[in-house]
């Protein structure tokens, strides 16, 4: 997926002189091209992610859309103050990027599991959860997040991720992507990297696959009708449940009589917090994947 982010980054910077790229003294082997493609437009904060989305706010408050790069929670829990104030309050178009969503930094322990940010995220009014399930989905979210310039959150895998779309899908704030079609009424609905354990799950049963690569606070209307059209639908997410995409599917189907018994969540166990390990592993132990 960062591969995929900063090819479609370069090519949207291409035809938009607005886009800049600011990191934490990370990134590098993946950012250069952009780095030495737009030299004027790259800027390297240092260890200091406050600062960083700081600076990325007062640069989009004069007209710029600012991508802040960095390693799962650094450039969210660590500069929380300065994304709830600076950007979400202010309704700038910067967008956070964090790389390594979930646990797929999980050799490196707590600090670099990044399993509580959809919570932090989703609680600020104005942000846009950018979560995609492959490199196709990245694009595709890459696309629409410059199209629509605003506060956003977008939240990558580590590399090597398989492509599950055939083509670049069309995505949009709560959105249902089709990702494999299945028999009967259930499906399975998943946000961000947990594309493939879903997957995995719908082919011991043949239900359908749906991915939602986009999705805010503003996003919740119209998901209990979405979610009335299947016998059962189960949410997939590398979070915990606690404040998760699973959390906010039940919020939005709240207010919609009986629809609640429709839907399950499969989210990661906080034993995962306690736990150093490759991500496959801990997506097992967590109990996303069989």
């Amino acid at each position: 997926m960062r591969s995929a982010f900063i090819d479609e980054l370069v090519t949207l910077a291409e035809t938009r002189d607005n886009i800049a790229l600011v990191v934490g003294d990370l990134g590098y082997s993946v950012i250069e091209p952009f780095a030495d493609r737009f030299p004027d437009r790259f800027l390297n904060a240092g260890v200091a992610e406050q600062n960083m989305t700081g600076l990325a706010a007062g640069m989009a408050s004069e007209g710029y859309h600012v991508f802040t790069y960095s390693i799962a929670n650094f450039p969210t829990f660590r500069c929380a103050e300065q994304i709830r104030n600076d950007v979400d309050h202010h309704r700038l178009p910067v967008t956070v990027v964090a790389v390594g969503g979930g646990l797929a930094y999980g050799a490196l322990g707590y600090s670099h599991h990044a399993v509580q940010d959809y919570a932090l995220i989703r609680s600020m009014p104005n942000m846009l959860i950018a979560a995609p399930g492959d490199p196709l989905e990245t694009r595709a979210c890459l696309r629409y997040l410059v199209d629509h310039p605003q506060p956003s959150y977008l939240r990558l895998g580590k590399a090597g991720e398989p492509t599950f779309h055939a083509a670049m899908p069309e995505v949009a704030p709560g959105a249902w992507v089709p990702v494999r079609a299945g028999a009967g009424d259930r499906a399975m609905l998943s946000t961000g990297a947990a594309l493939g354990a879903s997957i995995a799950a719908a082919e011991q049963d043949g239900t359908s696959v749906w991915s939602m690569p986009l999705w805010s606070m503003a996003a919740k209307r119209g998901q209990g009708q979405r979610l009335a059209e299947f016998a059962g639908v189960t949410t997939f997410e590398d979070h915990l449940i606690d404040g998760g995409f699973g959390s906010w599917m039940f919020e939005a189907i709240a207010a919609t009589h009986g629809l609640a018994a429709r839907l399950s969540c499969r989210a990661l166990s906080a034993e995962v917090c306690e736990t150093v390990a490759c991500q496959a592993t801990l997506n097992r132990i967590g109990g996303l994947t069989p």
